[in-house]
Parts: C-alpha cells; sequence; structure tokens
C-alpha cells in the first residue's frame, strides 16, 4: 500500500505541494508511482514559466503510460530539479524527498485536498 506525508496537501490527480518551502515544491504521489510503475521520462516545464492551478503543466512517461502533469498552484517555476530530469528513476525511489519535480513561486493554490482526504480517496496509508 502506498503511503503519504502528513506535511504535504494533495491534488486528486495524485501531485503534492510542500508550502513549507518558499517557493513551494511540487511533485507526484507514491499513489501515482505505484500505478504508473518504473519512471522513464519527465517532461517539466522550464523556469521562468507560468503554471495555472488545475491546468497540465508536463508530462510523466512510465514504461506502463504517459500521464498529464497538473500544476497545483498558480504562479512561476523557480526552479526544475535537473537530477530528476537526469534519472527519472528518482522519482520512483524517492518521490516525496530528491525526486520533487519543480518550485514555484506561488500566488495561488487550486483546491487542494489534506492528507487525511488523500489518504481517504487513495486508500494510502498516512506515514
Amino acid at each position: 500500500m502506498a503511503t503519504i506525508r502528513p506535511d504535504r496537501k494533495y491534488t486528486a490527480e495524485h501531485e503534492w505541494v510542500d508550502a513549507s518551502v518558499s517557493p513551494v515544491r511540487v511533485g507526484i504521489t507514491t499513489v501515482a508511482t505505484d500505478a504508473l510503475g518504473d519512471i522513464v521520462y519527465l517532461e517539466l516545464p522550464e523556469v521562468g514559466a507560468e503554471v495555472t492551478a488545475g491546468e497540465t503543466c508536463g508530462e510523466v512517461e512510465s514504461t506502463k503510460s504517459v500521464s498529464d502533469l497538473y500544476a497545483p498552484v498558480t504562479g512561476t517555476v523557480t526552479a526544475v530539479n535537473e537530477a530528476a530530469v537526469a534519472d527519472p528513476a528518482l522519482v520512483n525511489r524517492e518521490p516525496f524527498g530528491e525526486g520533487w519535480l519543480f518550485a514555484v513561486e506561488a500566488s495561488e493554490e487550486a483546491e487542494l485536498l489534506s492528507p487525511e482526504e488523500y489518504a481517504e480517496t487513495t486508500g494510502a496509508d498516512i506515514a
């Protein structure tokens, strides 16, 4: 069973937001990595790009499928995790740590789920 972090907010599309840092960091959950399987390619927004909460901003390609990546916040992308781009399997190994995807100077959040709400809808455990 997938385990999620209690210190993040979540989207229904399986992205997480860490608002304890500024700019906020964005990644995908263990629920997503479990469903996708081995991640082989990431298409992430470029630094300086504007992303809009709830809209697609990239793709995650795995051995099973290609999935859209949705922005959980509106704002300007300030960083992309080049380590994850170079080694997409890092997202599988550490989705809540070194496998983060990008950072955003956020001006607005999408309608995000608490850890409890996300766990209830996905069946994940909260670590």
